[in-house]
């Protein structure tokens, strides 16, 4: 077990330490009755030692006392796990509600190059396992260690002699516990990394399951599926088998205690030494001492699978966040944005071993349209993300507005975008709410323009509640096109200076794409827009095309100068189009 982890366990339960000591307070109280009851029955039992012998007048208020400690040890074991869930899930919600709001403020490049599934198995099954080795640990384990040391201090009030031959069996029933225990914890953080592993898997495949049948992919999904299981399951059988080996060696020590106690107790009622009712009681106290040892074996084993999900998540929680905004950063409020965006001598390259974009120089002037153009992978999407500050250049400057963007929130600089990509995204929710995402005071009439503007007015009327009909998360039950019009909507709806529309009508039927470039076009009047094209005939109207090829701007012109060099952007486009006697 690392002791930082289990420190930092510590500092979650510090702020809840009052249920703690509440817990610990009706654990004692609990244990004390559960150990004064065998006093009372080996009283019971002294007075019915033989017939004709029974004292029933003095055995009336004995079952009363009995009755009453009997309910008074259901009563604080009732209050000490109610102090103890508590205390639990305080701490679990609050180390949940960390983990999700560090994922945020987390930096893109940390997202991009993990797994999601094994993110959700942090912030989801880790604290969940986390929570369930906990609450058992301070369920059993204050009632275990308070019970050990009770009743040995009551064993050693009837008998030194006896108590002396449990104390010295002991110690080897401890000595199993742990030396199985520290072999454990890896094969428990193993066990936890290799479920993440399924977790991830089950969620690319469910996520993307109309690929998968469109490949005819399921039977490799399966192997895959296959392997990473019995990868789970060797793993977890290791663990449970060497964890589960604790509880059967205890047991066997303990019946060595037990053992010892009776012949050791027999001789010396024999002698006299003690009563018949004083060994019931003895061995009464020598199975309630035994038993914790059991029970906290169990717990050990819990708390080292507790131990090892904390740690991933702890490992998730240290993760660097993404630089703060600078001190001095400015809020760019819509009416300082000008549109101005200048890129100047910018390198960046999401590893240092590929280098990508190199000593890029872009001016774009307020209101003008550039369409980016170039072969997969030379840049045109990582512009963007520049652009956006999902990633910081290595090197050189991008201006928006005459500010460099390091000076600018990142709120603000988003916030005076607006984004179409051709991945669309929608939330669980009534489409209404995903038109306003970006503006959620919006009115009722306001969201209709924005969806009239972007022609999906029709089929939103189409659907069972209108715009209060509720969709899922990925829009399963409205077709590609259907879901990007809604993307497109909720710009309509911001219009703010600048936009980013990167293959925005890619999923749109021909029809509908004629309407919604010249609702594009209406809206990029006075903005500045970057579009990223495939298809070269949408941005034949563009001011300024930059062709770009292996992160650097070859090209750049209109589309009919660039046509006329003959060069690599004419390539492109004669690609896509065959060209009959010089006309396209």
């Amino acid at each position: 077990m690392d002791k930082r982890t289990f420190r930092r366990i510590l500092s979650l339960i510090r702020p809840y330490r009052h249920y703690f000591v509440l817990s610990l307070v009706f654990a004692v109280t609990s244990v004390a009755l559960t150990l004064y009851a065998p006093v009372l029955i080996g009283d019971g039992v002294d007075l019915i030692v033989g017939p004709g012998r029974v004292d029933f007048a003095a055995l009336v208020p004995l079952s009363v006392r009995l009755a009453l400690v009997v309910a008074g040890t259901a009563l604080t074991q009732w209050l000490m796990n109610l102090c103890n869930n508590r205390m639990t899930y305080y701490a679990v919600r609050d180390i949940r509600t960390r983990a999700f709001a560090h994922l945020e403020e987390l930096p893109l490049k940390y997202i991009d190059g993990r797994p999601y599934g094994d993110m959700i198995s942090r912030v989801v099954t880790d604290v969940d396992q986390f929570s369930d080795g906990l609450l058992l640990g301070f369920s059993q384990l204050f009632t275990g260690v308070v019970t050990i040391l009770g009743t040995l201090f009551f064993m050693l009030s009837i008998n030194v002699s006896i108590s002396l031959v449990v104390i010295c069996i002991t110690p080897v029933s401890l000595f199993v516990a742990a030396f199985i225990a520290k072999r454990t914890f890896s094969m428990f953080h193993l066990q936890s990394v290799t479920r993440a592993e399924m977790t991830a898997l089950v969620e690319e495949m469910v996520g993307n399951q109309k690929i998968v049948k469109a490949f005819s992919y399921e039977n490799k999904a399966e192997e895959r599926f296959q392997k990473i299981n019995e990868r789970l399951r060797d793993c977890s059988l290791k663990a449970i088998f060497f964890s589960s080996i604790t509880n059967p060696s205890t047991r066997f020590v303990n019946g060595l205690v037990y053992t010892g106690v009776g012949i050791f107790g027999a001789m010396a009622a024999i002698r006299g030494a003690i009563s018949v009712g004083q060994l019931s009681c003895f061995l009464s106290y020598a199975n309630q001492y035994t038993k914790p040892f059991n029970e906290i074996s169990g717990v050990i084993t819990e708390l080292q699978n507790a131990f090892a999900c904390a740690a991933r998540v702890f490992e998730l929680l240290d993760e660097e966040k993404q630089e703060p905004d600078d001190a001095d950063a400015v809020e760019l409020a819509e009416n300082m944005a000008t549109g101005e965006v200048q890129l100047e001598n910018v390198n960046f390259s999401y590893t240092p071993q590929v280098p990508l974009i190199q000593d890029l120089n872009l001016k774009v002037n307020p209101g003008e349209h550039v369409a980016i153009v170039g072969p997969t992978g030379c840049g045109k999407t990582t512009m963007i993300n520049l652009l956006m500050r999902f990633y910081d250049v290595n090197s050189g400057e991008i201006r928006v507005s005459g500010l460099p963007v390091r000076k600018i929130t990142r709120n603000s600089l988003r916030a005076n975008y607006g984004m179409v990509l051709q991945e669309t995204w929608l939330k669980a929710g009534t489409i209404a709410e995903n038109i306003a995402y970006g503006k959620p005071e919006a009115t009722r009439d306001e969201i209709e323009r924005a969806a009239k503007a972007a022609y999906a007015h029709s089929f939103i009327r189409r659907m069972p509640d209108g715009y209060d009909t509720v969709i899922t998360e990925a829009g399963g039950n409205l077709s590609q096109g259907q879901k990007q019009l809604l993307c497109i909507a909720r710009v309509m709806l911001l219009l703010p200076p600048m936009l980013i529309l990167d293959e925005a009508t890619s999923s749109i039927d021909t029809r509908t794409e004629i309407r919604i470039q010249q609702a594009f076009d209406r809206m990029m009047q006075g903005r500045t827009s970057f579009i990223v094209a495939h298809r070269l005939s949408t941005i034949r109207n563009a001011d300024t095309i930059l062709v770009m090829k292996d992160g650097h701007i070859i090209e750049q012109g209109s589309h009919r100068e660039l046509l006329q060099k003959n060069g690599f952007y004419a390539e492109l486009y004669n690609s896509q189009w065959e060209v009959q006697g010089g006309t396209i």
